[in-house]
């Protein structure tokens, strides 16, 4: 369903009494598109305290040349050698002045330091970094995303700041993603990073799992286009599109990842969780059928699946598993508890399992978090719930099943070894529990 008061605001009445009201004037986002691949600018490039990143040939290779117009598109604060109370004043000299140049849907990336728990005052000033930057998300306005990273190792944080200084990102904000160190891999084609790989989209059919799907098949990706067998139709519709195969399995059985494996005897490259259904009731009115479909669907046969393919092998090293969290496993939602503790579950999972997959298999594990994203179940929602979920988040709109596929395909990259363990919530910045 299309956001009509979005489109409303995006008319001189619409501006003209939205500003009399003081109502909400949600800008536009711009997302990818083959015409235009990248943000409309160059790129700002400061320092706060002493750095010893060498930034600029991995910024170069961002596809953002240097700002000369004074209306940067996006700006990259370096602030990881900040150390204590006082040097978090250079951040404010920094970006003081110009941040209110920045363009329409441009882009705030701070880089931090991780915690060091040997000295306190610095921990104290770079935790500091993340209430200023979600502050800053939430107060900019105009379609602009603001992130911080945390990272040691420049090169190894490439694919993360090409998606965060890109049209890719348009949805996340307001997040704090850690990088740790990884031998960087370049593809051979930048356009296409996932040639030559397999990968396996659960819940594919329809909605964001077959925007996942078409966004990896962009990226080069012979996808696996798995759902039940009851949407079998739908499934080889998708599938063969994208030049891909369907898969119409129920993934709740309990060989359901033996089957996946015997399917695809040569292995799977990218794992894509992103099955899952809602069975939404009060907790005082929840039956326990409608308690145990959920966990079933959203928690345990992920679970179960995982177990089963890394244990056969059937995920390559260099491999990625993405499982789809959700917002309302992080801040709860009203007749949720069955959906809520799944997907808190799924979290759960990825921060333990991503060490030691990293360890023993060579594969990475990270989640994405959708906030409110404009899909057919979310427009079967109450006007004035579904108006809610709009405009609770810093960029006053709703996402789209695009924008968690986006962050799915970055999950999923070569070169995203040095991201592993990370929840990021594709949500706007959302106003609760983000």
């Amino acid at each position: 369903m299309a956001d009509r008061y979005l489109s409303f605001t995006g008319t001189a009445p619409g501006r003209f009494l939205t500003r009399r009201l003081g109502l909400p004037q949600p800008t536009a986002l711009r997302r990818w598109s083959p015409g235009r691949p990248g943000l409309d600018g160059g790129l700002l490039h400061l320092t706060a305290g002493k750095t010893d990143l060498d930034l600029p040939p991995v910024l170069a290779r961002a596809g953002l040349g240097e700002d000369d117009t004074g209306r940067p598109a996006a700006v990259v604060l370096d602030a990881g050698g900040i150390r204590d109370v006082e040097g978090l004043a250079e951040v404010h000299s920094a970006l003081h002045p110009v941040v209110r140049s920045v363009a329409a849907s441009g882009r705030i990336v701070v880089l931090g330091a991780p915690l060091d728990p040997a000295d306190h005052h610095q921990a104290a000033a770079q935790q500091a970094l993340e209430g200023f930057t979600r502050s800053l998300g939430k107060e900019i306005g105009r379609g602009i995303t603001v992130n911080l990273v945390r990272l040691t190792d420049a090169p190894a944080a490439e694919s993360t700041l090409r998606f965060l200084l890109s049209p890719k990102s348009a949805y996340v904000s307001g997040q704090v993603i850690e990088v740790g160190e990884h031998e960087p891999i370049t593809p051979h084609d930048l356009d296409r990073p996932l040639a030559g790989r397999t990968a396996l989209v659960t819940g594919a059919a329809r909605g964001i799992g077959e925007a996942v799907a078409e966004t990896l098949a962009r990226d080069g990706a012979k996808v696996v286009v798995l759902d039940v067998p009851q949407a079998e139709e739908d499934a080889r519709r998708v599938a063969e599109r994208l030049g891909g195969i369907a898969l119409p399995l129920d993934i709740t059985a309990p060989d359901a990842g033996h089957r996946i494996a015997g399917a695809l005897p040569d292995g799977i490259d990218v794992l894509v969780h992103n099955a899952g259904i809602t069975r939404d009731r009060r907790l005082v009115n929840m039956s326990a059928e409608r308690w145990i479909q959920v966990l079933e669907v959203n928690l345990a046969s992920v679970l179960r699946t995982t177990d089963a393919l890394l244990s056969r092998g059937a995920l390559k090293r260099g491999g990625r598993i993405v499982a789809t969290a959700s917002i309302a496993g992080i801040a709860g939602n009203t007749g949720q508890t069955n959906y809520g503790a799944g997907k808190a579950g799924v979290t759960g999972l990825v921060r333990s399992l991503a060490p030691r997959a990293l360890a023993e298999h060579g594969v990475t594990v990270n989640a994405v978090a959708p906030g409110f994203i404009e899909t057919r179940m979310t427009a079967a929602v109450p006007l004035f719930i579904r108006e809610a979920g709009r405009r609770m988040n810093s960029l006053g709109q709703g996402g789209l099943p695009v924008d968690v596929a986006e962050t799915t395909a970055w999950l999923a990259h070569p070169a995203s070894g040095a991201v592993n363990g990370q929840v990021v919530r594709v949500c706007g910045q959302s106003l609760l529990g983000a």
